[in-house]
């Protein structure tokens, strides 16, 4: 695919890029599937910076016009219904339709950077990083680090289970692959809608059947379909925020039972809930029979640290064992031995519980900021636990509108449908706070009042 962009001196290279396809998207010169050049050769083609591209990528991609592949590159995200407008190339709304630079970030998956324990982990890095441990590790991970996510699963969670069935990977999309591989391309899984919408297409780019199972206002809902795997987030529901009850745990694992299927349990912000007692995980109520358990380390560390893990029922260790045998680590052995002496110290158990806190601030300051700023037309939601809120927007104002306006005053909010599989009638907005500091978070949300609580959209 070849795009000719002529540019204007009125505005920014990267929104005309962002406009140029946008306008190309919505009157369908570019249809659902296509894909678009990689940044390096769409900014060779048109003699920019790859920045420059990758900027009016991230937009495309944040509004829900592309949506990218791992390693396979962005493509046209498909459309069920036609678009009623029509816009002019270059349009003199361009140049305010997005800010040059964003100045508050409320991206659901940044943390607090400033709080990592930099001193301590590099200490350990130090003593790490020597000759000895300059070899690979073995494929499963490190014992060390395994022995140690056991001791913590039982204390934190009440998850009992042996370092044998503890396999480390480099994030949840890589163990689902490795989950999906095992079992098989007949395989039937079951993911929530609206869910986390990576782990849909890693299901189908591994060959096996996808199943959209709608969500309530409890969680995933009891599957009609036949399914070999269902995948589920029940501490904190990702997007829609909603905390599982016990009553729909019972029953998704009797489903669990009575089909011989498996759940695969998300626990990927579990530590940080903000209402009430911690809900005990699927894991924990059925003790590793039926449920195989994912954890992560991205956001009680950091992201850039790829450490996740999964935990497997002892009735499919040996068998993934045996299938996976000639596989390699695909996680630093040195990170591995720091994290697993981090966690041996106690130092995690303490960072830990001072994120907490400074979380629970920062929530407490976000939602103040939202009732002190906007009616009470916008809903709030899923505010319980986890690093995120789902704002509901009135009917007055589109979710992409709501995401334009934020933009022209330099605050980047996420779209809530493209978590859906076959898009959402609802507007609502993602509003990730783990990155910001409390004043970004006052002010952010003033600003975004600022155009959003008497705004009419256009859309």
């Amino acid at each position: 695919m070849e795009l000719s962009i002529s540019f204007t001196k009125d505005t920014a290279k990267y929104v005309q890029i962002y406009e140029e396809i946008k306008v190309a998207i919505i009157n369908k010169k570019l249809c659902a599937q296509d894909k678009l050049p990689s940044k390096r050769a769409l900014a060779k083609t048109l003699n920019v910076s790859i920045h420059t591209v990758q900027g009016a990528y991230e937009q495309l991609l944040a509004e829900g016009y592309i949506y990218s592949k791992e390693r396979l590159g962005y493509f046209i995200a498909p459309f069920e219904f036609e678009w009623d407008q029509h816009l002019q190339k270059h349009s003199s709304s361009a140049s305010t339709a997005i800010s040059h630079t964003i100045k508050y970030d409320f991206h659901n998956g940044h943390v607090d950077k400033t709080a990592f324990p930099i001193a301590s982990w590099h200490k350990l890095l130090k003593k790490h990083l020597n000759i000895e441990n300059l070899t690979i590790s073995p494929w499963q991970g490190e014992w060390t680090l395994r022995e140690e996510i056991a001791r913590y699963v039982a204390r934190s969670r009440g998850v009992q289970c042996e370092a044998s069935q503890v396999f480390v990977y480099s994030g949840t999309q890589n163990q689902l692959q490795a989950l999906c591989h095992f079992f098989g391309s007949k395989s039937h899984v079951g993911i929530e809608n609206p869910g986390f919408k990576r782990l849909c297409s890693t299901v189908q780019q591994c060959g096996l059947f996808a199943h959209a199972i709608p969500v309530d206002q409890s969680g995933i809902t009891i599957p009609n379909e036949a399914l070999h795997l269902l995948y589920t987030t029940p501490a904190h529901q990702f997007p829609l925020g909603m905390v599982m009850p016990i009553e729909r745990r019972a029953a998704i694992l009797q489903w669990a039972t009575s089909k011989e299927a498996f759940i695969i349990e998300d626990d990927y912000d579990s530590e940080f809930r903000f209402k009430g007692l911690p809900i005990p995980s699927l894991a924990k109520m059925d003790q590793l029979q039926r449920v195989i358990y994912f954890g992560t380390f991205s956001k009680t560390l950091i992201p850039s640290l790829r450490i996740s893990y999964m935990i497997l029922p002892h009735s499919l260790v040996e068998d993934y064992q045996l299938f996976h045998q000639d596989q390699k680590s695909v996680v630093s052995k040195i990170d591995q031995l720091v994290l697993a002496e981090f966690m041996a110290q106690g130092l995690y158990d303490k960072h830990l519980a001072k994120m907490r806190t400074i979380y629970r601030k920062k929530q407490q300051v976000l939602l103040a900021a939202i009732h002190a700023h906007f009616s009470e037309e916008f809903k709030v939601i899923g505010e319980k636990s986890g690093l995120h809120i789902v704002v509901r927007l009135p009917s007055r104002l589109s979710e992409q509108n709501a995401i334009q306006l934020a933009m022209q005053v330099g605050i980047a909010v996420y779209p809530c449908s493209t978590s859906y599989q076959q898009g959402s009638h609802e507007a609502m907005v993602i509003i990730g706070y783990g990155g910001l500091t409390l004043e970004q978070i006052t002010d952010g949300i003033a600003l975004l009042a600022s155009v959003w609580q008497f705004s009419v959209s256009r859309f």
